[in-house]
């Protein structure tokens, strides 16, 4: 039985119906338990509270011995997470060909003072672009496994875990022989990583458990989504906070929620998350008040969304703070809605033996000064506004003392209460960095984010010809072209001025394009280039690329299969592709150069007209294992207005490179004939000719795909 479930069963039960009443969840996936509505309710909802966990515990039958393992004590200490692309020019720099963590590590700890975890993410969205499944493409990424083992080496030099992700929804791609848990615990061992993140999962399900235990590599699992089961929670030792709102449910409200997987499980470490956010307030202050973690999501699917400078302080701050009292946060003593002094100011208690820490948000945008907390006064107790940085004067009356300072608007506060048996000597050196980091208060800081701007890759002219080379079709100008072409890319319009492709003519990436340009008139081969003209070229150049990993994956003993040489050469990268069209004295065509090839001037959708027709490209594939593609001119009654043939619906092709700061892509034009099923999330088509799909580049053993291939063009 899921929580919502068990929480309408509960009036059934031996609890009183008033219980039932005071646990309400709260937020998109139900993971919050609303707070108390009124300060005269809050003895009352935490006593609901604790007699809930406690009851909900003994019908669960609950066991946490995975959070005493020593295999996995880092767990509670990993508060600042990022899932990161494995493409990120920061963390894998193409031009050496080398791992570059320290590079990436120093610029988010120059930003917002570094990790604890990172996520690794080497699939989606390119996945099913072929059918190679989530193995292959880890197995794929540059220098193959021992250069990855060599970088998560490095992460763990700097203290940083690392993830990879479960791809519970793979099940089209090529098929793998034993179990996925099995599988993916196997290769987490063999690669010495820490966790494994579930893509989509409700809950990572208890066969990654069973498969950890029979390796004895205990690994720290994190579903994406809400735990419905909370019996999960005793191998799911980490997890998302999905608190923004999402299908009509107010997650961050006025009132903060507390976490319903920390109150049941005070170990248990969540990472708030909400990738498309630019205003990381809500997000911020819910981590704090529940004393969790925070995913610092920043370059997601390619889009970039930087954390603004306001708010990586306020990151800075939050970890800071974590760090420096890192026994209190999985206190099973701890208390959400500590009484407040302020209206608009909400306060938890995380009780340690060194410290008592109360940490404290102002969902007001107006500063609070004055009394704030009151609380019991122990002899000899020392009182520290350690968000500041300052000693605080307690002003005692009778057996309770009293707490002034300054919280400013959407702002944080945290005080420590130090007894009087420990030692301040750290505690100075912390406070006077406090004091030197708020020399500028975040408040002064920029909250805004701009989208990376990109450059497109210069495509260098070919010498002009007279008269269309062999195999080419004459392309005449066009002197106002009509170019619209959208992206199919699956997610990102939370972001619309990020995502996708800045063209030369653009002010920032977009997803859709239109422009009416200006076309030179030029030659373009009339079919994709064939396994038979590739081979002329390796057999007059002998070029052997730099990375060959999957090059020419399909042939064999330098040559390709018997009866392919009419079909599409494929698993090329665009560099490979780029050369080969050097040898030839031609080049690689711009985008709106292969549409205006491809579609004329009457803005037909395919190359034959407005209308689809699967009698015109070759069937689609929907196996797990690629058949292979058509001959290119299998199909001759798909042919454009100027005679282009096999434009859609075989292989990809090449055309423009775009590259920012972080992501280097390409777009692909014509989409090809693998469809693999089972799910959403694959690498979508693009058949239409005013479509075209964003194909993130990491290096070329990576790009290189069974689907994609290319075509060229020459100047007249």
């Amino acid at each position: 039985m899921n929580v919502f479930a068990r929480l309408l069963a509960m009036a059934t039960l031996s609890l009183p119906v008033t219980l039932c009443a005071q646990i309400r969840l709260q937020g998109a996936e139900g993971e919050l338990i609303a707070g108390p509505e009124q300060p005269s309710q809050r003895a009352q909802w935490l006593d609901s509270l604790q007699r809930w966990r406690t009851h909900e515990k003994d019908h669960l039958q609950y066991n946490g011995k995975a959070y005493t393992d020593k295999a996995l004590s880092w767990i509670p200490g990993t508060f600042m997470y990022a899932q990161i692309m494995a493409h990120d020019r920061y963390l894998y720099d193409p031009a050496t060909r080398q791992y570059t963590v320290n590079r990436f590590l120093d610029d988010l700890t120059t930003r917002y003072g570094g990790l604890d975890a990172v996520l690794i993410w080497p699939t989606y969205p390119n996945i099913g672009i072929d059918n190679r499944n989530q193995f292959d493409l880890v197995a794929d990424m540059p220098g193959g496994k021992a250069a990855l083992k060599q970088m998560i080496r490095d992460f763990h030099k700097r203290g940083v875990r690392v993830f990879f992700p479960i791809m519970i929804w793979d099940h089209g791609t090529r098929r793998i022989s034993i179990p996925m848990a099995d599988e993916l615990t196997a290769e987490m061992k063999e690669l010495g990583a820490d966790g494994l993140n579930g893509d989509t999962m409700h809950g990572v399900t208890s066969d990654f458990k069973e498969a950890y235990t029979r390796l004895g590599y205990p690994l720290a699992l994190q579903p994406e989504i809400h735990i419905g089961d909370l019996k999960m929670v005793e191998w799911n030792t980490m997890s998302w906070g999905y608190y923004w709102e999402k299908w009509g449910s107010a997650g961050f409200r006025y009132i903060p929620g507390v976490s319903l997987y920390k109150w049941l499980e005070p170990r248990h470490q969540v990472h708030v998350t909400n990738r498309w956010a630019i205003d990381k307030i809500d997000d911020l202050q819910y981590a704090f008040f529940n004393g969790v973690g925070y995913n610092a999501w920043e370059n997601i699917w390619g889009i970039w969304n930087q954390v603004p400078p306001r708010y990586a302080a306020m990151i800075r701050s939050i970890r800071d703070i974590y760090r420096q009292f890192p026994e209190v946060w999985n206190s099973p003593r701890w208390e959400p809605h500590i009484p407040t002094l302020q209206a608009g100011v909400f306060a938890s208690k995380f009780p340690g033996t060194n410290a008592t820490v109360y940490t404290l948000v102002n969902r007001d945008s107006t500063g609070k000064t004055g009394p704030q907390l009151t609380m019991e006064a122990m002899p000899g107790d020392r009182y520290y506004d350690v968000w500041n940085g300052q000693e605080l004067n307690a002003v005692k009356a009778g057996d309770k003392v009293t707490l002034d300072f300054r919280i400013p608007g959407h702002g944080f506060g945290a005080v420590a209460v130090i007894p009087a048996t420990v030692s301040n000597n750290t505690l100075e050196r912390f406070l006077a960095g406090r004091r030197q980091l708020l020399a500028t208060p975040p408040e002064q800081l920029s909250a805004t984010s701009a989208p990376l701007p990109q450059e497109m890759t210069p495509i260098p002219a070919t010498k002009k010809v007279a008269t269309a080379p062999e195999g080419m079709v004459h392309i005449p100008a066009a002197t106002a072209y009509k170019f619209v072409s959208t992206g199919v890319m699956i997610e990102g319009n939370e972001l619309p001025d990020a995502i996708g492709v800045q063209y030369p003519w653009e002010a920032h990436p977009q997803r859709s394009h239109v422009k009416e340009m200006a076309i030179a008139s030029f030659f373009i081969d009339r079919y994709p280039v064939t396994n038979r003209q590739f081979k002329q070229f390796m057999d007059a150049t002998h070029y052997r690329p730099a990375n060959s990993h999957h090059f020419l994956k399909d042939w064999k003993n330098g040559t390709y299969p018997a009866g392919w040489e009419q079909k599409p050469v494929t698993w090329v990268s665009i560099e490979d592709a780029r050369a080969y069209a050097a040898w030839a004295g031609k080049r690689l065509p711009h985008e709106w150069e292969w549409q205006y090839a491809a579609q004329g001037t009457d803005g037909r959708l395919y190359p034959w007209g407005m209308t689809a027709d699967s009698n015109r490209i070759p069937p689609a594939d929907t196996g797990r294992v690629l058949r292979g593609p058509a001959n290119v001119d299998a199909y001759t009654n798909g042919a454009s207005p100027f005679g282009v043939m096999d434009l859609t619906g075989n292989v990809w092709q090449w055309t423009d490179e775009y590259s920012d700061a972080h992501t280097r892509s390409a777009v692909l034009k014509g989409g090809s004939y693998y469809h693999p099923q089972t799910s959403y999330w694959y690498f979508p088509q693009a058949q239409q000719l005013t479509q075209h799909g964003k194909y993130l580049l990491l290096s070329p053993g990576m790009d290189r795909a069974g689907t994609l291939g290319f075509r060229c063009v020459v100047d007249q």
